[in-house]
C-alpha cells in the first residue's frame, strides 16, 4: 500500500510500552516533567502570569496620567512601574510568550515527539521563571529598577543611581536573555533535526520558517544585550569608563547595544506572530497559503534588514548624515517582506470563504491594528519627522500598535485556536467574541489618541503635566481604553478557567479541520506512529491519516528500544518485528 513503511500488524504490547516511555510525573512531581508538551504549556503560564502584572503595571501609569498635575504614585514609585511595565512586557512576555509557543508547538506540528534536548528547554524555562519572579518581587522592596527599560547611561550609572535598583535590571535581564538563547538553540535544532519522514523544508509549515527565522536572530541579537549590561554592572560595582564620557567612555555604545537588540527583538516577536497567522488562516479560508514560498522568502528577509534598522532609534543623538540616510533607507525597507506577509494573507481570504470564528476575528484585528502601526513605522523612518515626534507619545502609539497588534492579536487567535490541543474542551466562542471586541475596541481608544497627543508636543516618559497644554482630556479617553482593553484580558482568563482542561491525557481533537500535523489524535508522545510528510497539508491530502497514525501503521520509534526517540532516530517495524532503519523504509514505502 503506497505511502506505508509496512502494513503488517504491530509488534505485541507496542501501543502500552509507547505509554509507558512517555508517561508524564504524576502528582507535584509533574514539575520535573521534560516533554515539550509540559513545558510549553508550563512556559505559556508563565508568560501570561507576568502579562497580566505588567497590564496592571500599565493601568497604574494610566491613572497617573488621567488627568493633569495627579499625584496617585509618587514620583520615584512611579518611574519604578513605569521600568517594571516597559520591562515585563518585553523581556518576560513577548519573547517568553512566542518562544513557549514554539516549544509546544513545534514538536507536534512537526511529528517530532519532542524537542532534541528536552532538559535544556526545562532549564530556559525554570531560569526564566524563577529569575522573573524574583525580579518583579524587587518592586515590592524598592528595589525595583527606575531608569526606564532601556536604561540609559549616564543615569543608570553609578553617580546618578547609586542604589542597587539597577542592579537587579542589569543582573536579572542578563539572566532572562541567556534563558532565551537557550530556548533558541533549542528551536534551531529542532527545526532543523527533528523532522517527520519526507518533511524536507520545502514541506516544512511556514510557522516552522517563522520560528527558525526567530532562533537565529536570538541568537544573533541576544549577546548585546548581555555586553551591554555585563559592561553597565562593571561599571556600576567598579566606577570603570564604559559609558561614562569624562572618563573616555561613550553613553551612545549602551544605546547602539541595547537597540542592535532591541529593534531586530521586534521582529524577534513579530516573525512567530506571523507564523501564527500563516497557519490560522488556511485553516479558517479552506485554501492554502498564497504566495507561500513569497512568504517564507518574506519571513527570511525580515530577518536580515531587521538587523539594519537599530539606529532608526537614534536619529536624534547627532549622528552623521550619511549614516542617518543609510539607517532611514533600511527602515523603510523592512515595511516591504511584511508587506507581502499582509498581501498574501489579504490574498488567502479572497481565494477562500473565511469563517468568522474567534481566531479569524483577532487575525482581522491583527491585520488592521498591525498595519496602522506599520504605516507610523515608515513616517518615523523619514528624519526629519522623527526629529518633530522624537521621545514624544507619538512613539508610544506607533510602538503599541506594532507590538499588541502586531504579536498580542495573534497570540489570541493562537490560544483560541491550539487549545483543543491541549485540552479536552475548546475555549468558549461567545466569551471569545466578547474578548476580542472589548479588546479591540479598548486598544484602539486607549492608544490612537496618543499619535494626536504626541503631535501635540507630549513626551513621553513623564511623571505629570500641567493642565494648561490641553491634554487632559486625551489622557483621559486613553485611559478609559486601557481598562477596556484589561476588561478583555479579564473575560479571556474567564474563559481559560472555565474551559481549558489540560494534562489530562485527551483533546478536544480537529475542531477546525485543519491540515497541519499538530491535529493529529495523540498525548504526551505527539502521535502513536510518526507519519510520511508527502505534500504541506497531509490531513487534508491523506484523509485517512489521522487514523492510520492512530492505528501504528507508520513509524514507531521508542517501541522496541524501550527509551524515548523522536523522528530523528525513527524506525519502523518490520515482517519479524524488529527495527528497520527510518531511510530504508522509506524508500520501501514511496517505491
Amino acid at each position: 500500500m503506497s505511502g506505508f513503511p509496512n502494513p503488517l500488524p504491530r509488534p505485541p504490547e507496542e501501543l502500552e510500552r509507547l505509554r509507558a516511555v512517555w508517561r508524564a510525573p504524576s502528582g507535584w512531581r509533574l514539575i520535573s516533567a521534560v516533554n515539550n508538551s509540559y513545558i510549553g504549556l508550563f512556559y505559556l503560564g508563565a508568560a501570561m502570569l507576568f502579562f497580566v502584572l505588567a497590564g496592571i503595571l500599565a493601568l497604574l501609569i494610566r491613572v497617573q496620567l488621567a488627568v493633569p498635575e495627579n499625584d496617585v504614585l509618587p514620583q520615584a514609585t512611579y518611574n519604578q512601574v513605569f521600568t517594571m511595565h516597559g520591562t515585563m512586557m518585553m523581556f518576560l512576555f513577548a519573547v517568553p510568550a512566542v518562544e513557549a509557543m514554539g516549544v509546544y508547538l513545534l514538536p507536534n506540528m512537526q511529528a517530532a515527539r519532542d524537542l532534541p534536548f528536552p532538559r535544556l528547554s526545562a532549564y530556559a524555562f525554570w531560569a526564566y521563571a524563577v529569575g522573573g519572579l524574583v525580579f518583579f518581587c524587587s518592586l515590592f522592596f524598592g528595589l525595583a529598577p527606575d531608569g526606564g527599560w532601556f536604561m540609559y547611561p549616564p543615569l543608570t550609572s553609578y553617580e546618578f543611581s547609586p542604589g542597587h535598583n539597577a542592579d537587579f535590571w542589569l543582573l536579572g535581564i542578563g539572566f532572562i536573555e541567556i534563558s532565551a538563547i537557550a530556548g533558541a538553540i533549542e528551536i534551531l535544532v529542532g527545526v532543523l533535526r527533528t523532522r517527520a519522514p519526507g518533511m524536507t523544508l520545502d514541506k516544512l509549515p511556514v510557522y516552522s520558517w517563522a520560528m527558525l527565522v526567530f532562533a537565529v536572530m536570538i541568537v544573533f541579537g541576544f549577546p548585546a544585550v548581555i555586553l551591554g549590561t555585563a559592561l553597565l554592572e562593571i561599571e556600576r560595582g567598579f566606577h570603570w569608563p564604559f559609558f561614562i564620557a569624562e572618563k573616555g567612555g561613550d553613553p551612545l555604545l549602551w544605546q547602539h547595544l541595547f537597540w542592535f537588540f532591541g529593534h531586530p527583538d521586534v521582529y524577534i516577536i513579530f516573525l512567530p506572530a506571523a507564523g501564527f497567522v500563516s497557519a490560522i488562516l488556511p485553516t479558517m479560508c479552506g485554501t492554502p497559503l498564497v504566495a507561500r514560498r513569497w512568504v517564507v522568502l518574506a519571513l527570511v528577509a525580515t530577518g536580515f534588514i531587521a538587523f539594519g534598522v537599530w539606529v532608526h532609534h537614534m536619529f536624534a543623538t547627532g549622528l552623521p548624515k550619511l549614516s542617518l540616510s543609510f539607517f532611514s533607507a533600511a527602515s523603510m525597507a523592512v515595511a516591504v517582506p511584511s508587506g507581502i506577509q499582509v498581501f498574501a494573507w489579504i490574498a488567502t481570504i479572497a481565494k477562500g470563504k473565511l469563517r468568522l470564528t474567534v481566531p479569524s476575528l483577532f487575525v482581522l484585528g491583527f491585520l488592521a491594528i498591525f498595519t496602522l502601526g506599520g504605516l507610523t513605522g515608515v513616517m518615523v523612518a523619514v528624519v526629519p519627522f522623527d526629529w518633530q515626534t522624537h521621545d514624544t507619545f507619538f512613539v508610544v502609539a506607533h510602538f503599541h500598535y506594532v507590538m499588541i497588534g502586531g504579536m498580542v492579536f495573534p497570540l489570541f487567535a493562537a490560544f483560541y485556536y491550539w487549545a483543543p490541543t491541549a485540552s479536552r474542551r475548546a475555549l468558549s466562542e461567545r466569551l471569545g467574541r466578547w474578548c476580542f471586541g472589548l479588546m479591540f475596541v479598548g486598544f484602539n481608544v486607549a492608544f490612537f489618541p496618543q499619535h494626536i497627543a504626541g503631535l501635540m508636543g507630549m513626551p513621553r516618559r513623564v511623571w505629570t503635566y500641567p493642565a494648561e497644554l490641553g491634554w487632559g482630556w486625551i489622557n483621559m479617553t486613553s485611559t478609559i481604553g486601557a481598562f477596556v482593553l484589561g476588561l478583555g484580558a479579564l473575560v479571556f482568563l474567564i474563559d481559560l478557567a472555565r474551559n481549558f482542561r489540560p494534562f489530562t491525557g485527551a483533546n478536544a481533537g480537529n475542531v477546525w479541520n485543519a491540515g497541519t500535523l499538530e491535529w493529529l489524535p495523540g498525548g504526551t508522545s505527539v502521535t502513536r506512529s510518526i507519519p510520511i510528510v508527502t505534500s504541506l497539508e497531509p490531513l487534508w491530502d491523506q484523509p485517512t491519516l489521522a487514523r492510520d497514525v492512530e492505528d501504528g501503521r507508520y513509524y514507531l520509534p521508542g517501541t522496541a528500544t524501550g527509551r524515548r526517540e523522536n523522528a530523528e532516530s525513527c524506525s519502523v517495524f518490520g515482517a519479524e518485528g524488529h527495527p528497520a532503519s527510518s531511510k530504508a523504509a522509506h524508500r520501501r514505502s514511496t517505491s
